[in-house]
């Protein structure tokens, strides 16, 4: 018998589809530095997977005398900048993985705290139709690590959250994923993911495919450690 396949596979971006990341680490530094403030790296990694608006809070904290929207402005349109100047670094497999889940029927959905000028800047370097839903920072109700923007991508996909697979590479957006109720597969880049509740953790998704997404979905449904 064939493996049911998940309904949906929701997708995260900055660290698990692109490695943009140490772009957003490039733009908090000098802007707090700017400032007169120091931005270590402990607390660049401590807003990977934020919501922008909490992220702006803790700059804020560090010394930017910046309005809030003026902080996110300012971020997504350096981040924005400078993928559009050097291409978007799609992390290894992300796109293959993504092409096959489309070819396979099985629909997917990005899940972003990112504002959505900048995920349309992503999603336009993919040389195919990515996805069915995008869930940006600022459709959100509540940001990561609310389950809220997982949610979300179902409702609008019309899917059953408990029939999805979502792909985080943050605690933050690990912890949202797994509150909504996804099968949630940790694909850690810049911080550890150990102990955050993830039903499975891959080093990386070169080499992945369809069939191991599937797997990893039923095995959750069965109850079978993944």
């Amino acid at each position: 018998m064939t493996s049911p396949a998940p309904a949906a596979v929701l997708w995260d971006m900055d660290g698990t589809l692109v490695d943009t990341e140490p772009y957003w680490m490039a733009a908090e530094g000098p802007l707090v530095a700017s400032f007169g403030g120091v931005w270590t790296h402990e607390q660049a990694l401590s807003l990977v997977g934020l919501g922008l608006e909490d992220s702006a809070r803790i700059l804020q904290a560090a010394g930017v005398r910046m309005e809030t929207r003026e902080i996110i402005d300012h971020l997504t349109d350096t981040v924005s900048s400078r993928l559009r100047a050097e291409g978007a670094p799609f992390r290894p497999g992300a796109r293959e993985l993504l092409a096959g889940l489309r070819q396979a029927g099985i629909k997917t959905a990005l899940v972003t705290m990112s504002m959505r000028r900048m995920a349309e800047t992503v999603v336009s370097a993919i040389p195919f139709e990515a996805f069915d839903v995008v869930i940006a920072g600022d459709d959100a109700v509540r940001p990561k690590p609310h389950p809220d923007p997982y949610l979300q991508a179902c409702r609008a996909l019309g899917v059953d959250v408990a029939e999805t697979v979502a792909i985080e590479d943050s605690p933050n957006g690990l912890r949202s994923a797994v509150a909504s109720g996804a099968v949630a597969l940790g694909v850690p880049l810049m911080v550890p993911l150990a102990g955050i509740g993830a039903h499975a953790l891959w080093d990386s998704l070169d080499g992945r495919t369809v069939a191991d997404l599937t797997d990893l979905y039923t095995s959750h449904r069965l109850g079978a450690p993944a």
